[in-house]
């Protein structure tokens, strides 16, 4: 059975390799993902996920299993996505400081007609920051393609204080989630690591 990622992040290409899925190829979706920031933050990943796995089944054809996330911060509702320079990737990681906020990552497995698309929730609290670290972290370059304009698998793991959820879905991709969505799929993701 053939597995697609439809998305290009080297962060979810590298945990569905530690699920013990080898076999995938990536096909990067070609969709409009711009934000509609009213709506609230669950729905909108569950939207632009689906999105890109039917994007993907009509590029690709066939009866692939296509995996696709998406990925937000909101605070207090208010949805970051990706920061578009460094001036806003100061004003998002000023914003976040000191403060609890909020991971949502939506998910779709679609094979044929059979969809399933689920949203994950995170909260990810930040301790106090200071505008010399922020300016420091924006210079390691690590904000520029991330939601939140943050990595929590990179430096940005010194900016958190704590997490309550699953913390692979603050990566871009609630791992637990997704293996129970597979199972169901046919595909067992741990009798597939013990090959290994």
């Amino acid at each position: 059975m053939e597995l697609i990622l439809a998305s290009r992040s080297p962060r979810r290409r590298e945990l569905l390799e530690r699920m013990g899925l080898r076999d995938f190829r990536i096909v990067t979706p070609d969709i409009d993902e711009h934000m509609e920031r009213e709506m609230p933050p669950e729905e909108l990943v569950q939207r632009i996920s689906a999105e890109k796995a039917r994007a993907v089944r009509e590029q690709v054809g066939g009866d692939a299993i296509v995996i696709a996330a998406d990925t937000v911060v909101a605070l207090d509702g208010a949805v970051l996505g990706k920061p578009v320079d460094e001036l806003e990737a100061f004003k998002m990681l000023s914003t976040l400081s000191g403060n609890r906020h909020q991971v949502y990552t939506g998910l779709t497995v679609l094979r044929g007609e059979e969809m399933h698309t689920v949203s994950e929730e995170t909260t990810v609290s930040f301790r106090e920051l200071s505008e010399e670290e922020i300016e420091c972290y924006i210079r390691t370059g690590e904000p520029a393609d991330k939601a939140g304009a943050y990595g929590i698998q990179g430096y940005g793991a010194l900016l958190v204080d704590g997490i309550q959820g699953d913390y692979y879905n603050v990566m871009g991709l609630p791992v637990c989630r997704l293996g129970r969505i597979l199972r169901q799929m046919g595909v067992d993701c741990m009798a597939l690591a013990a090959e290994h």
